[in-house]
């Protein structure tokens, strides 16, 4: 099939713009470069390098060039998956932002571009991470005014500014089940008038609980209920967000004829007639010889994958990105892979619930090039796939660390004058030994999470992957924390030279147990509980542990409170007393255990620690969010129009590369 390529000069035109309005060339900017390019709200914006583009082969950009297309024309689906009516407002907002003809230099208009941002940040009018409707700060009128001085239709005025500030409308993303039906209360685009029971119905006719290799019904689908009858919405060329898949998989194509290896160049073609089809044995097929392909040096991550954002847990949100080798950093990443036998074995859990052969783990440092959908702006520092359980056991995994992304973040913390480590600190000793060991442990804990926690165990025969339901992201995420912590602390890591000492796992033990406990809170309004996932597995792992043993205090001085270790070795055998229970919850399949293991320990907020966290952070002007801007892919063409180089160019404006993408990406 040959795939079309709609609005070309605008794909190819999009970095001539970029240029023309305040990007620098990666050469040009060396000298000079800042992370941190601007903040808003509870946001900050940073760039990221990559390192090691000018030694790529031409071939090796030409390859990350399309596969950073095919990452960007996704945007759209993402969007539309967060909210139906996501793409109404965002083009709202671009046409504002370029047409509006009334004065730029008002309070009010600052107040709008604040707004703008938040929801461009989180990929709709719902906070990426808190779930909850962004509302701007100016009013429904001004909103009004701001639209009726634009090129927009004068009709649908009211009803979009209705949406965008009407507080009753539309109020959180993915619903927790508190406020009514845990689906028919979202406002998440995966569903429409279709109920939890009735969803679960549907899929569950669908499914063999015998079945050694279980399909991932629903993932890449919307479920729809017209006159009264269940149908689903394939998402495929032919089907939903046919355009923008389209799209992607004429970058896909372009990409398989410049592969690394010809292996690699099947497994894009097999994602082509995923796409192409939406059959989902399909989406197996890829992920088993995506899986399998461990030599390459330039890779990709494209698909319908991560289900955090479906409140049943089922449906995948389109991410992308490009990335390649880090060879040095890969070394660590690549030690502890090797030995993933040894740790599965001792595993502090019930031996049935191990693997009897930890297959194919394989794990590297990557340095990414462009980000897309569920991974841009916000994107995870670590990642393992394919999710499929069945595959992991039988294929093994990849797991990554994103080395350049977690540079960035630390590179602009160290532009910002105040730190959250000096201020949350017991003494200048511990902030010493933190700044001494901190980013090691952090980058080895984040490595033991994706290479081995998410690979590691087994379920029991006939126990379905989605019998956790709307528990399962986070007993997942905390079931791979549990086992890097676990393992941080074993003699193991100082024989195999990942560690230095037997002391350095110490400083992850304290941020962790500082960050569950309390500091991540300032991300969390006042009043407000915790709903994203990792936020709760956090929380859950550090306030179990608080609760159920006496190897932290929380202590006050000076009127501010602090959370001390007094005992690393019981702190560890409590990480093994809950890493061994939510082995058994995944492995059983128990809902009811893990339903209270979840809502025991990791929504509720301690209201007084919360209220004394946020004025302390709000002394230290920083930002609780990061995101990226990506660098722009320029393709160079000699006089001949044939591809010669493709030069990376660092972007200047968060606005402006939104903006950009808006008319370069916009395929529904």
């Amino acid at each position: 099939m040959k795939f079309m390529k709609i609005a070309f000069a605008c794909i190819a035109g999009i970095a001539g713009l970029s240029c023309s309005t305040g990007t620098k060339s990666a050469k040009k900017q060396d000298d000079t470069f800042r992370y941190l390019a601007e903040s808003f709200a509870d946001i900050k914006i940073i760039r990221y390098k990559v390192p090691g583009w000018d030694d790529l082969t031409l071939q090796q950009k030409t390859f990350m060039y399309y596969l950073g297309e095919a990452a960007k024309s996704g945007r759209d689906i993402f969007w539309d998956q967060n909210f139906k009516h996501n793409l109404e407002v965002r083009r709202c907002l671009e046409t504002i932002l370029e047409t509006y003809t009334g004065d730029r230099n008002t309070p009010e208009f600052e107040l709008f571009l604040i707004y703008a941002k938040r929801v461009f940040f989180s990929n709709g009018i719902h906070h990426h991470y808190a779930e909850e409707k962004i509302l701007p700060g100016c009013t429904a009128e001004y909103m009004k005014s701001l639209l009726e001085l634009s090129d927009y239709d004068p009709a649908d005025i009211g009803r979009i500014a209705d949406i965008m500030c009407n507080p009753q409308l539309y109020k959180i993303r993915r619903s927790s089940g508190q406020e009514g039906d845990l689906l028919l209360a979202s406002s998440t685009n995966f569903y429409s008038g279709v109920s939890r029971a009735e969803a679960e119905t549907f899929y569950a006719s669908m499914e063999d609980p015998g079945d050694p290799r279980p399909v991932e019904y629903g993932l890449n689908s919307r479920l729809v209920k017209k006159e009264g009858n269940i149908t689903e919405e394939t998402y495929k060329i032919d089907g939903k967000y046919g355009p923008a898949i389209e799209q992607i998989c004429y970058w896909l194509e372009k990409a398989s004829e410049v592969a690394e290896s010809p292996q690699q160049a099947s497994y894009i073609q097999t994602l082509i007639d995923y796409y192409t089809t939406g059959d989902l044995a399909l989406w197996d097929a890829y992920n088993i010889a995506w899986v399998q392909d461990t030599n390459t040096f330039t890779d990709f991550i494209n698909g319908f994958i991560e289900v955090y954002a479906d409140p049943l847990g089922r449906k995948g949100s389109w991410e992308a990105n490009a990335n390649f080798r880090d060879e040095e950093a890969s070394r660590r990443t690549t030690t502890i892979s090797n030995h993933a036998q040894w740790f599965e074995d001792h595993s502090p859990v019930d031996p049935r619930f191990k693997k009897k052969e930890a297959t194919g783990v394989s794990a590297k440092v990557i340095n990414v090039v462009v980000l897309g959908g569920d991974a841009y702006p916000s994107t995870p520092i670590g990642i393992n796939l394919p999710n499929a359980d069945w595959i992991r056991k039988e294929y093994g995994s990849k797991s990554v660390t994103i080395a350049n992304i977690t540079n960035a973040y630390e590179k602009a913390a160290e532009e910002s004058p105040k730190s959250m480590v000096v201020e949350f600190s017991i003494d200048e000793e511990e902030v010493a030994f933190l700044k001494e060991y901190g980013t090691l442990t952090g980058d080895l804990h984040t490595d033991l999470h994706e290479c081995l926690g998410h690979g590691s165990g087994q379920l029991l025969p006939g126990v379905s992957p989605n019998a956790l339901g709307e528990y399962s992201s986070t007993l997942e995420e905390a079931r791979a924390d549990l086992f890097a912590l676990y393992y941080l602390a074993d003699p193991k890591l100082v024989e195999l030279g990942v560690l230095p000492n037997k002391e350095a796992y110490r400083a992850e033990y304290i941020n962790y147990i500082r960050n569950g406990l309390f500091t991540q809170l300032v991300r969390i309004e006042p009043g407000k509980d915790i709903t994203q996932a990792h936020m709760q597995c956090r929380q859950l792992i550090a306030s179990w542990a608080f609760r159920n043993g006496n190897a932290i205090e929380q202590i006050t001085e000076n009127g501010k409170t602090y959370f001390a270790i007094r005992n690393y070795d019981e702190l560890r055998q409590l990480f093994a007393t809950l890493l061994s229970e939510i082995q058994r919850i995944k492995s059983e399949g128990d809902y009811k255990a893990g339903k209270t293991l979840v809502e025991e320990y990791a929504i509720k907020v301690n209201r007084e620690l919360h209220r004394e966290v946020l004025e302390r952070y709000a002394a230290l002007d920083l930002k609780p969010y990061g995101g990226f801007l990506n660098p722009n892919m320029v393709p160079v063409y000699n006089h001949k129009g044939k591809l010669k180089d493709v030069q990376l160019e660092y972007a200047a404006d968060f606005l402006q590369q939104q903006l950009a993408y808006g008319k370069a990406y916009g395929f529904l």
